[in-house]
C-alpha cells in the first residue's frame, strides 16, 4: 500500500541515483573488496607462510 504523499521518482531523481552508484557506490566497493582480499591473503600468510615454502 502507498501512502498519499508518496509520488514516483522523476527522471532526475533517477538520474541522480544512477550517477551516485556509478561515481560513489561501486569504487568504494571496489577498493573494500579489493582490499579485503588483499588482508585476508596477508593474514593467512602471516600463519602459513608464503607461498613455495
Amino acid at each position: 500500500m502507498r501512502s498519499k504523499n508518496m509520488e514516483p521518482a522523476s527522471k532526475k531523481d533517477e538520474l541522480l541515483l544512477f550517477l551516485m552508484i556509478t561515481i560513489l557506490l561501486f569504487p568504494v566497493l571496489s577498493v573494500v573488496l579489493v582490499g579485503g582480499y588483499g588482508f585476508a591473503v596477508w593474514i593467512s600468510q602471516m600463519f602459513f607462510g608464503p607461498p613455495g615454502i
